[in-house]
């Protein structure tokens, strides 16, 4: 039984790139919508007379296809596992 490591290699350098980006991504959308306004104490508290605002809309439409793309991948490896998708 002979083992083919260059294509063990090959599998396994794809599937940590592939953890490492979707995971940086979804940190991404994550980190879009904590966005941090200018009427906020630095350890996080509300200024006096300041709430915590929204973030705008570009933020909140980046975010949605950073987690639009993460469920992309998650529905792109669950169909190359289950075989009745093919």
């Amino acid at each position: 039984m002979a083992l083919d490591w260059s294509g063990l290699g090959e599998v396994a350098l794809v599937s940590v790139g592939a953890t490492v980006g979707v995971v940086f991504v979804f940190a991404l959308g994550v980190r879009l919508l904590s966005h941090r306004d200018e009427d906020e104490e630095p350890d996080g508290r509300p200024r006096l007379g300041g709430g915590r605002r929204r973030p705008s809309a570009p933020a909140r439409a980046v975010a949605g296809l950073c987690f639009l793309a993460c469920a992309a991948a998650v529905a792109y490896g669950l169909y190359l596992i289950i075989p009745q998708f093919h």
